[in-house]
C-alpha cells in the first residue's frame, strides 16, 4: 500500500485554518477554490468535482474536533483503496502545522496521488492565509 505524506506550515491560525478545513462540505470554496471546483454532499458523503475533471465520492470517516483531525476514504476510478486523513496543529509561533497523509492501492497509482495532493496543499495554503490576510483589515 502506497502512502503519500504533506506537511505544510499555514501562516494562519490553527482555529481559523481548523474551521474551514472541517467544513465538508464547503472545501471548494474555503480550502481549495480552483483545485476543487464542486462539492455536493450526500449524506456523510461529498462527491468532489476536480479541476482536472476527476469526480470522486468521498466518504466521512470522522470529523475530531479535539484533535483537529478529519478522515474520508474513497474509492472509484483506478483507486481501490484510498482513506486519508487532514490534521492541524499550533506550529508553535501562532501558525498552522497541516498534515494530509493518503493510504492508497494500487501502489501505481501514488505518483498521480502525490501530484494532486502537492497542488492542493499549495492552493490551501495560498487561501487560508489570504483569508486570514483580509480578516485582519476588517475593522
Amino acid at each position: 500500500m502506497a502512502t503519500v505524506h504533506k506537511e505544510i506550515i499555514i501562516n494562519a491560525p490553527p482555529a481559523e485554518v481548523w474551521d474551514a478545513m472541517r467544513d465538508y462540505g464547503a472545501v471548494h470554496q474555503r480550502v481549495v477554490p480552483g483545485f476543487v471546483l464542486e462539492t455536493q454532499l450526500d449524506g456523510k458523503d461529498r462527491i468532489v468535482t476536480f479541476a482536472n475533471g476527476m469526480v470522486a465520492r468521498e466518504v466521512l470517516v470522522t470529523i475530531d474536533d479535539e484533535a483537529r483531525r478529519l478522515v474520508y476514504s474513497a474509492a472509484g476510478g483506478r483507486l481501490t483503496h484510498h482513506n486519508a486523513s487532514n490534521q492541524i496543529f499550533d506550529d508553535g509561533s501562532g501558525g498552522t502545522r497541516f498534515v494530509w497523509i493518503a493510504d492508497l492501492l494500487p501502489d501505481e497509482v501514488a505518483e498521480a496521488v502525490d501530484a494532486m495532493m502537492e497542488q492542493g496543499a499549495r492552493i490551501a495554503k495560498e487561501t487560508l492565509e489570504a483569508a486570514t490576510a483580509r480578516a485582519a483589515t476588517i475593522p
